[in-house]
């Protein structure tokens, strides 16, 4: 039963360690890691987006591989500093960049707007030339239908 005992203490404290190891190396990446990502990463990641024309920021295709060379510059950063990853301050750091680069964009990911003429035309044309049709051919199978009491 000892042995028993002393096995259920090592694992716990092993699980201890572990549990606290994580939370001291995300606690511990504060202010220098926050910094890091905003000298390295955001700086280039602004850069790229100004040469980017500014009604291309909501095109996925256009910003998908900037995005994701963000997302990996804060791994790496995270990494080199044995910081733990995602943490806090790379979620608010987000929520930054999206606030600031993507905050007029759908859910999507497109810029919402209208179709072209030639699709939006017949949409709004069809169904006015059915009413008006339906309309006239009531008024006259009703002017036709009075004479045959």
């Amino acid at each position: 039963m000892g042995s028993q005992t002393g096995a259920a203490l090592r694992r716990q404290a092993l699980l201890w360690f572990i549990v606290v190891s994580q939370c001291v190396s995300a606690l511990g990446c504060g202010p220098h890691y926050e910094f890091a990502i905003e000298e390295f990463c955001l700086a280039k990641f602004r850069l790229d987006m100004q040469e980017l024309d500014q009604k291309h920021w909501c095109s996925w295709e256009d910003t998908v591989e900037l995005y994701g060379e963000l997302t990996n510059c804060t791994f790496l950063v995270a990494w080199k500093m044995d910081c733990f990853w995602p943490n806090r301050l790379v979620d608010e750091f987000f929520i930054r960049v999206h606030q600031h680069y993507f905050h007029d964009c759908s859910l999507s990911g497109r810029l919402l707007k209208d179709p072209p003429n030639r699709i939006l035309g017949p949409f709004i044309v069809v169904p006015i030339l059915v009413t008006l049709l339906m309309t006239a051919l009531v008024v006259w199978r009703s002017k036709r239908s009075e004479g045959m009491v």
